[in-house]
């Protein structure tokens, strides 16, 4: 292919490779502090109304055990534990008694907690929930900050992939990582919630340029052999970063100091980041040779490929690319009347709704499955890192289309079966998510890497960031779909089962296997290998390595 030739003329793999991917690694391991924050920050600690006999040092009686006093002050709730909302209107000393029965506990008079909670520090010493008593009435504003979070990434995935494509990839890397540190590290000054989540709604919209960007830079530079080796380094930083926010968390129990922590190192990022080369395929494909030419040249420099100087000319890359160069730069509007993006882009659009719909829906609710919460979190994020390191030698062997058909389906099964598992088996319970948390990941890592391959250079960010989009719809239903648990609490596992294996199946039977097929530039490539691959459905398959991540 004519980039692959160019790319190496400039070195192929070598020092600037090395170089890149250090430098991309840093926001890859920061990403998932933000997606997966509020698992911390917005815990939700055992808590109960403050009283005046259990909490004014002056009222308190000193004969009496601190049981006691809670007993004549907070009544019991459904799982005959103290209510965490509720508190008796005055003290019934007469509980004291142990004659007193359950019916003449239940005909006192209770009210709502209205001189405020009581919250059990011992885990966090401060958190989002804990700073603007986001429990009982209010107790549905923190799936509605996950949601306003999520909605974020949505609007940025939709406009920063539109921008992208008319203004490059590092732009929008480097300046979705200040607006990032900004916007991070201003949520701990706000005054009030709505404030808050208007700053993380900012924060999420800059963190899905950071992703879209640094992928496709790192996907671009590298060379087809070894890109899903390179990419898969980088999708294993993220689930290192899941690893590291559980030991993050742990060492900073208060949510502003936790906040802070994975806000300021992007402002680094930003300064770092100004070193990298815009994405050579991007400038040929815009009509942009001559600046391709320089960032071609530097990343020779860098790779000791001093002779490049006269090999890498204007003329040559001008020959070589001379089709590709020459083309008008691909539209959105392209996915939808070109036949063979039309097919791929509705396949891509039910795939990744289903994926993310699923994957947000279990690491979103931790709490939900009792435990240890920072252990939870090294586990999920251990069964990310072996599912995305898997990622490689499944590609190779299974290919691209068998690799996420057979483990989206397998994540499926684990998630429907989990649903029926009695809740006093925590253990099996515990076990099958983080079986389908692997699965899902490992899907995630695959399909990213079988989604850059469907669609051409020219479209290639636009489409990411389209398909991003209906992801993150997927990504806002999930959390919301839990609001039906309590009347139906069967209903959300089945459905977070039912997609993936419905999702597998529109997959299997609709889109083509791209293992050792390069990457396409060009509308016209995709067009002319889908015709070629009509006439010659047997002929031998390429054996060159390509994918990407993100």
């Amino acid at each position: 292919m004519a980039f692959e030739e160019l790319l190496a003329r400039a070195g192929g793999v070598g020092l600037f490779q090395v170089l890149q991917i250090c430098t991309l690694l840093l926001p890859a391991l920061l990403v998932p502090f933000h997606i997966l924050l509020e698992n911390f920050s917005a815990a939700v600690p055992d808590h109960r109304c403050w009283t005046h006999v259990l909490d004014n040092s002056s009222e308190v009686p000193t004969n009496l055990t601190r049981e006691a006093l809670l007993a004549i002050s907070i009544p019991l709730g459904p799982n005959l534990q103290p209510d965490q909302c509720h508190r008796f209107r005055h003290p019934q000393w007469q509980f004291l008694d142990p004659n007193v029965t359950a019916a003449n506990r239940s005909e006192a008079a209770t009210e709502p907690c209205v001189d405020g909670w009581v919250y059990d520090r011992s885990t966090f010493t401060s958190t989002v929930v804990t700073r603007w008593d986001l429990v009982c009435s209010s107790q549905s504003l923190k799936p509605l900050g996950q949601a306003i979070f999520q909605a974020g990434t949505l609007a940025g995935a939709f406009v920063w992939g539109f921008l992208s494509h008319w203004l490059g990839r590092k732009p929008v890397l480097v300046w979705c990582c200040l607006k990032l540190a900004v916007s991070g590290a201003g949520t701990i000054f706000a005054p009030n919630f709505f404030i808050y989540c208007g700053l993380r709604f900012l924060s999420a919209f800059g963190l899905a340029g950071i992703i879209m960007a640094q992928v496709t830079l790192m996907a671009e530079w590298t060379t087809t052999r070894r890109r899903d080796v390179t990419l898969t380094i980088l999708g294993c930083t993220y689930s290192t970063g899941q690893m590291a926010l559980a030991g993050l968390a742990l060492a900073l129990r208060d949510w502003r100091n936790l906040q802070l922590a994975v806000s300021v190192p992007f402002l680094a990022i930003f300064l770092l980041s100004w070193w990298l080369p815009e994405s050579a395929r991007w400038l040929i494909t815009t009509g942009q040779p001559e600046k391709a030419l320089q960032e071609l040249q530097k990343v020779a420099r860098i790779n000791g490929h001093k002779e490049a100087e006269q090999t890498l000319t204007i003329e040559v890359l001008a020959s070589s690319m001379a089709t590709e160069a020459t083309k008008m730069r691909g539209s959105v509007l392209d996915l939808c009347r070109v036949p063979v993006l039309f097919q791929r882009t509705c396949v891509m659009v039910v795939v990744n709704f289903s994926l993310m719909l699923s994957y947000y829906g279990l690491v979103l609710d931790l709490q939900s499955l009792g435990g240890n919460l920072f252990l939870l979190q090294t586990l999920f994020g251990a069964v990310d890192f072996l599912g995305r390191a898997a990622t490689v030698l499944l590609l190779r062997f299974l290919g691209r289309r068998t690799t996420v058909v057979g483990f989206f389906a397998l994540a499926g099964f684990c998630i429907s079966a989990n649903a029926l598992v009695p809740q006093d088996l925590q253990t099996l319970r515990v076990a099958l998510a983080i079986l389908g948390k692997g699965c899902l990941a490992l899907c995630l890592s695959a399909l990213s890497v079988y989604k850059t391959e469907l669609f051409p250079t020219q479209l290639r960010m636009t489409a990411d960031g389209f398909l991003y989009s209906v992801g993150r719809l997927g990504s806002i239903t999930g959390p919301l779909i839990k609001m039906v648990s309590q009347a139906q609490p069967l209903l959300p596992p089945l459905i977070y089962g039912v997609f993936p294996i419905a999702s597998s199946l529109v997959l299997l039977f609709s889109l083509p296997e791209t293992r050792g097929v390069p990457l396409p530039d060009t509308i016209q490539d995709l067009e002319g290998r889908s015709s070629t691959a009509k006439g010659c459905g047997n002929q031998q398959e390429v054996v060159i390595m390509e994918s990407t991540w993100i």
